[in-house]
């Protein structure tokens, strides 16, 4: 059995590693670098602003700006140097173009689709992505721009 001083060494040390293990940190406007302050300023101009995180991912530190943007979600991840990498975008399922909603549906089964959203890689659209339900546990399943399978995963 560990000891007490153990136990707590090891929680204190799984806590300390987790943000370089990819884990989201919620942060402050405030704990924003400068371009990446400019950046999401830029972002949320017309939004409410939801919140704030940093994580790292690959080694790297990202920022992410989690808004709001005319009832829809609208997620912007921004790299250290202010430069925006990625936007995920919640959008309408009737607003999809007609062979990204057929894949999306044939996709899912018998679940059922309870969002769905874009996926934009350096101003660029790279994919949908939906959250289905089935039988009570949840997925996210992507297609490409065009309703086709992807290599990989977004």
């Amino acid at each position: 059995m560990l000891s007490r001083n153990a136990l707590t060494t090891a929680l204190l040390l799984a806590l300390a590693v987790s943000p370089a293990l990819g884990q989201e940190q919620k942060i402050t406007a405030s704990d924003l670098p400068a371009a990446v302050k400019r950046t999401a300023d830029q972002q949320s101009k017309g939004a409410t602003v939801r919140g704030y995180a940093r994580e790292t991912e690959h080694g790297r530190v990202q920022y992410e700006v989690e808004l709001l943007v005319a009832g829809k979600s609208r997620d912007v991840t921004i790299g250290e140097d202010g430069r925006v990498l990625e936007v995920e975008q919640q959008l309408d399922f009737d607003s999809l173009p007609r062979a990204v909603r057929a894949a999306l549906t044939k996709r899912a089964g018998t679940g059922t689709i309870s969002w769905v959203e874009s996926l934009s890689k350096g101003g660029k659209l790279v994919a949908y992505e939906a959250g289905v339900l089935t039988a009570g546990q949840r997925a996210q399943i992507q297609v490409g721009p065009d309703g086709r399978a992807l290599a990989h995963e977004e």
